[in-house]
């Protein structure tokens, strides 16, 4: 349900949400009341920005383009045009300046920047529900919240991975349904998220279903116009 901003603080944080897109170097590629979303490295981008959450899922390094389905089918060969996209993470600077710009992070495939981030409790899992040993039985994520581990049980393999309204469009692309209860659980109606690693907008529709104003960063012409399609689409769908 979409969340109209009525209170003083609400509309003081979207002004200010505002005047910090204003600050970036590079116009935005597409912005509306709730979203903006740039084109360009997130390095760019990120300093002049104060989003009070991240939620992000950067590349982990463990070459995702060269996986294959159980039929044999490579991942890439159907959802990207490019092989080297994971092949290596983000150098540290990246993570220490979405430490620096921003309250609280909250980001996938944390096991894999152990040398970068610092020890914390507050771990989500994600329990995909493969049911058997082919896959992965789940994801992590890091967060910055002193909080206990928390576990969301969502499938997503075989007739499941997919969201109700959309497909699947990046080779590791996450549930709308899950980042929209993360959202609910970690951020505030007044929050303004940032995911710095867009990929195909997953963070910013769900952020657009609860009513939060959202920046996403995103090098990929390709995955920024599928993310600019989505946003478009639950727009509609709101109204």
């Amino acid at each position: 349900m979409t969340e109209i901003l009525t209170k003083p603080k609400q509309r003081e944080k979207a002004d200010t949400c505002k005047r910090q897109v204003d600050c970036v170097v590079i116009p935005p590629l597409y912005q509306d009341e709730w979203t903006t979303i740039y084109q360009c490295d997130s390095l760019i981008a990120m300093p002049a920005l104060r989003p009070d959450v991240i939620i992000t899922d950067p590349p982990y390094g463990i070459g995702a383009a060269s996986f294959k389905f159980k039929n044999g089918t490579s991942k890439n060969n159907i959802m990207y045009s490019e092989n080297d996209w994971d092949c290596k993470t983000p150098p540290r600077i990246y993570f220490e300046m979405m430490k620096h710009i921003s309250r609280n992070q909250i980001i996938f495939g944390g096991n894999y920047f152990a040398d970068v981030l610092d020890p914390k409790m507050g771990w989500i899992f994600w329990d995909k529900g493969t049911g058997d040993n082919s896959y992965a039985d789940g994801e992590l994520a890091w967060t910055s919240f002193d909080k206990p581990l928390k576990k969301y049980n969502l499938s997503w393999v075989g007739a499941n991975a997919k969201d109700k309204f959309t497909k699947r469009e990046h080779p590791t692309q996450k549930p709308e349904t899950l980042f929209e209860k993360i959202i609910e659980d970690y951020t505030t109606p007044t929050d303004v998220i940032l995911d710095p690693f867009l990929g195909s907008g997953t963070t910013l529709v769900a952020a657009r279903r609860l009513g939060r104003k959202a920046i996403g960063i995103e090098i990929n012409d390709k995955y920024c116009q599928i993310a600019i399609k989505r946003i478009k689409t639950i727009q509609m769908r709101l109204l």
